[in-house]
């Protein structure tokens, strides 16, 4: 069971992210992953990772298009 954070603001900051998925740790005590952009409206994606049927690091989210310009967490 994974837990995900995410928000579209001006007000939050990568530091409210990290905050915000760190509650979910015990949904998902292996790995937490962040991705941060700052602009007018700042983006943030938090993941925490429950490592059971994919042990290996190609699984760690957030996830990256090759070129960049996309960025995905998801949970099944």
């Amino acid at each position: 069971m994974c837990g995900i954070a995410g928000f579209i603001s001006s007000l939050l900051s990568k530091s409210d992210l990290e905050i915000a998925t760190g509650k979910l740790r015990h949904r998902g005590p292996d790995v937490d992953g962040f991705f941060f952009e700052d602009g007018r409206f700042n983006i943030g994606l938090g993941h925490r990772r429950l490592s059971i049927i994919d042990l290996s690091e190609a699984a760690n989210q957030p996830m990256q298009s090759h070129c960049g310009r996309y960025v995905m967490i998801f949970n099944r």
